[in-house]
């Protein structure tokens, strides 16, 4: 799958996780979620949970640094990273 779609399939989801006062379109893939308000600290579970069932990425052996998740940008190089 490539990038664009990927980011599509993120921009959607975040869409369901996201403040609802927020608009997503407001905020740049360098931008980070949590610091921009657009989700809170506990949505990263959700990030983590849709990132194994929609790219079979497995956090159980490797883990999952944070940092990963801070913006688009950042889960899209995890994306690609982790389903070579």
């Amino acid at each position: 799958m490539n990038t664009q779609a990927n980011r599509d399939k993120i921009i959607r989801f975040l869409r369901t996780i996201a403040r609802p006062d927020l608009a997503i379109e407001n905020i740049n893939d360098n931008d980070g979620l949590v610091k921009s308000g657009l989700i809170d600290s506990l949505a990263m579970l959700e990030i983590i949970d849709f990132l194994e069932s929609e790219f079979g990425i497995d956090f159980s052996e490797t883990g999952i640094d944070p940092v990963e998740l801070e913006s688009i940008h950042k889960i899209l190089n995890l994306i690609e990273k982790r389903t070579q």
